[in-house]
């Protein structure tokens, strides 16, 4: 950054606290701010002009990101800064809410595109449908392992793809390659300096090429670094006056929308740095991640002046130099910024055709063109807030079916004290649909007024339902005129649009247990429908079942009286005398008319990212296996809200109680033979940690405690156990993350291994995602370890399960991934848990 430019800059500066300019905090956590509005949404749109240079921050999952840094770039510098990330994070656990999985992932996208928003940066995340591989499957020790399952060809291409559409003049992963890390985090460094080279590479995925995408050459590669090790220093504790924070702290505030991971902490002002390393300079200069590049349209003019065809084109990037510089010293005027601002659209305009009619060399030609449409979009959007124009796109309802018709109303309200021209608006929608629009363009805009465009809109018969990974699909366009130029704006709705079925067919459980010692009993389905088409309707509800299997009643009428309401059917399914083991399907279906609507719609809702939606088949999955249990075993459950084996030993036929405070508290505790504590309920339940002598004294009085794993930092100590347990540390050098582990049963005549149910080699196949988690690193002698395993390479773990006599009673902690297993239906897991359950 020139001295010139940081003079006026602080200039800049001044006039705003002349104009009185406010910048309102908006605290999530006790010290977060955020600058909204106003003065500070002009410099937050104009800033971006003033560059010509990109980055891009390659991660494995959401909150990988570096939110300090990409806030110093994009915020900071106005550079055009992009994430792009190969998951969306569903092998993790969800701190606010029940979903997991492909569910969570559905969350988790929500969260990273409202904290990308914060930082005013470009999202791509390379996993495009729920069944393709590129997942978050869970923690791993090797890059190796998360190669091969996420197929390395298909993420290269991916990326590779990405890299050669955004063109980053500066790339880095969000990781360094070392083993104390994750193994997602070690392959997305490997895969981001492979696709850094392939990028380059025209003989490389030539299918690109054809769609348009040409190869690039990034000028820098980084990596992250360290205080003692690195070449460059980035200073994003720098107080930016204008934000009235530091970077840390506008990153920081992106983060806090990671909720569900717990993410977002408290910063105070000051000095902070974060360091990284530069591998592949193809330019000189390392003091800064842009030393040695075209920062301005100034510095661009100077690079193609060697080029004897680019004299035309060098005068015009000059000119956009200026048009730059007068829009900065026109800050914070919203007219004056919206005067230059339209001069300089006339100018980008005229540049791209100069370009294209000059005799520059292709590849020369397609990077100023990139930077140029780059600018013309961020024009466009400076052009919007300076003349303070709000739109709004607002259809009647966002939950559609197919074939159906709503009104939609674009709004365009003037807020500034210019007129603007030519005013119109159309809905862009995808193909089949029919938007017949009703008012026409206003020819003036005035200050205080709002131009209102209404259209019907009819839904194609053939609509795709409602994905989470897809972009919102009610969008609108609109095009006005200010200073005899135009803009051009795409606007979506400000609530998700989603097409659903005429019925969400929820069947509850959605998964439950066949035990083949009892084939015989009944399972009762209760099918809950929700009804989105637009009035009074009536479904017929049934159930598809396995051959030889029944179901009563065959079918149930329900009805509707309006939108939105829910009803709900029941039915009991019959299994023949004789079941396989293995998995059985029961499909739920409703049937109007000759419409059958056979998914359910899982509804996510949260104040930070508002609603979305999870469609998943409608569908209760039955897995049969034998089980023994005492039908008389009274269990309690302390629940931590982060797991559901407590819903799932209940649907074996046991007899679960969920603990409440008062019940720890003063309960009668010996009214159960068992208790079970969830996993990670230390840190969930404050109760507990007061409550635990209860539950120590419960035990030495003749109870069976089963503690499940906590983390180390989850209010654990190790006088919580009857005897010293401590759990390892750093986390990673203490799990089990091969689900194919070996388990060797190190006391197989336990009593534990053999009642109720004999416990075989073949109980510890088929689980998944991990084997165990956070497993103790010191324990008291007085403990038994009951098995031994570890994964492949390393030393094994003869920690993971440990049970001691404590008085009358018996203890037993315990780091199986019981909450993977459980819910999935893993039969081994059952039987494992369930002896362990018994006295």
């Amino acid at each position: 950054m020139s001295k010139s430019f940081t003079k006026r800059l602080a200039s800049i500066i001044t006039l705003i606290f002349i104009a009185g300019a406010i910048v309102v905090p908006n605290k999530v956590g006790a010290e977060q701010v955020r600058a909204e509005r106003g003065v500070v949404e002009l410099w937050k749109a104009i800033k971006p002009l003033t560059t010509v240079t990109s980055v891009m921050n390659v991660c494995a999952h959401p909150d990988d990101e570096h939110s300090a840094l990409l806030a110093y770039t994009s915020l900071g510098l106005g550079v055009d800064t992009s994430i792009v990330s190969v998951t969306r994070g569903q092998g993790g656990q969800n701190e606010i809410g029940s979903e997991l999985e492909d569910a969570l992932s559905v969350l988790r996208t929500r969260e990273y595109e409202e904290a990308a928003k914060i930082l005013d940066v470009d999202l791509e995340i390379l996993r495009k449908d729920i069944d393709e591989p590129l997942k978050d499957f869970g923690f791993s020790k090797t890059w190796e392992e998360t190669l091969k399952k996420w197929g390395e060809d298909v993420v290269l291409e991916r990326l590779v793809r990405s890299i050669r559409t955004h063109r980053p003049d500066v790339i880095f992963p969000a990781f360094e390659n070392v083993k104390s890390t994750h193994g997602h985090h070690q392959a997305i460094n490997i895969l981001t300096k492979k696709a850094y080279e392939l990028a380059q590479d025209p003989t490389k995925y030539p299918e690109h090429l054809k769609e348009g995408l040409m190869p690039w050459k990034a000028k820098k590669l980084y990596e992250p670094g360290s205080k003692d090790k690195h070449t460059t220093a980035v200073p994003v504790g720098t107080y930016d006056k204008v934000y009235a924070s530091s970077y840390v702290q506008l990153g920081e505030e992106s983060r806090y929308m990671h909720k569900c991971q717990g993410m977002g902490r408290d910063y105070e002002e000051g000095p902070s740095y974060r360091y990284y390393t530069l591998l592949k300079p193809e330019v000189k200069g390392k003091e800064n991640f842009f030393d040695g590049m075209a920062f301005t349209f100034k510095d661009l003019a100077e690079e193609i002046k060697k080029d004897k065809n680019s004299k035309g084109v060098v005068e015009a990037l000059l000119k956009l130099q200026r048009d730059v510089e007068d829009i900065e010293k026109s800050f914070p005027s919203f007219e004056a910024v919206n005067k230059n601002i339209h001069k300089m659209i006339v100018d980008v305009e005229s540049t791209i055709k100069k370009v294209n009619e000059s005799s520059l060399n292709k590849e020369l030609k397609g990077d100023l063109l990139h930077r140029l449409n780059k600018k013309v979009d961020q024009l466009y959007n400076a052009s919007s807030v300076s003349n303070s124009i709000v739109i709004r796109v607002i259809p009647e309802t966002s939950e559609v079916t197919r074939g159906q018709t709503i009104k939609t109303t674009v709004k365009v309200y003037n807020g500034g004290n210019l007129d603007i021209k030519n005013l119109g608006a159309k809905l862009n929608l995808p193909t089949g649909w029919k938007a017949n629009g009703k008012s026409p363009i206003k020819n003036t805009l005035k200050n205080g007024e709002t131009a209102i465009f209404e259209f019907d809109v009819t839904v194609s018969n053939n609509a795709k339902t409602f994905h989470p990974y897809e972009e919102n699909i009610m969008k609108a366009t609109v095009e006005y005129e200010s200073f005899g130029s135009k803009s051009i704006l795409n606007v979506s709705s400000k609530e998700l649009f989603a097409v659903l079925p005429e019925f969400s067919v929820s069947p509850n459980p959605s998964a439950t247990i066949l035990n083949t010692l009892e084939p015989e009993k009944p399972i009762p389905v209760t099918v809950t429908l929700t009804n989105y088409t637009s009035s009074s309707n009536k479904a017929t509800v049934y159930l598809d079942v396995p051959k030889g299997w029944s179901v009563e009643p065959k079918s149930t009428v329900v009805e509707f009286s309006k939108k939105g309401e829910i009803q709900s059917a029941d039915f009991t399914v019959k299994p023949p005398t004789k079941v396989e083991n293995g998995t059985h399907e029961i499909k739920a279906k409703a049937l109007r008319g000759s419409v059958v609507s056979e998914e359910s719609i899982q509804v996510i809702e949260y104040p930070h990212i508002g609603r979305t939606y999870f469609v998943q088949p409608s569908q209760v999955k039955v897995q049969a296996f034998d089980v023994k249990f005492d039908k008389n075993l009274k269990v309690g459950y302390i629940s931590s809200g982060f797991d559901e084996t407590d819903e799932f030993l209940r649907r074996v036929g046991l007899n679960v109680t969920n603990l409440t405070k008062e019940d720890l508290e003063a309960g009668n505790l010996s009214n159960f033979d068992t208790i079970v504590v969830g996993i990670r309920a230390y840190l969930a339940r404050p109760d507990l940690v007061k409550s635990n002598n209860r539950l120590l004294e419960y035990v030495k009085n003749g109870g069976n405690l089963v503690v499940q794993y906590n983390k180390a930092e989850d209010n654990w100590k190790p006088e919580l156990a009857p005897y010293s347990l401590t759990i390892g540390t750093p986390v990673m050098n203490w799990r089990v993350v091969d689900e194919n582990s070996k388990v060797t049963m190190l006391k197989p005549e336990h009593k534990f291994f053999n009642s109720p149910n004999k416990i075989t080699e073949k109980d510890w196949e088929n689980w998944i995602q991990d084997r165990a988690a956070y497993n103790p690193s010191k324990w008291d002698s007085k403990y038994v370890e009951l098995i031994s395993t570890g994964d492949p390479g390393e030393s094994e773990f003869t920690s993971t399960l440990l049970t001691t006599q404590y008085g009358k009673g018996t203890y037993t902690y315990s780091s199986l991934a019981w909450y993977r297993q459980i819910p999935n239906l893993v039969p081994g897991a059952y039987r494992v848990l369930i002896n362990l359950l018994h006295k």
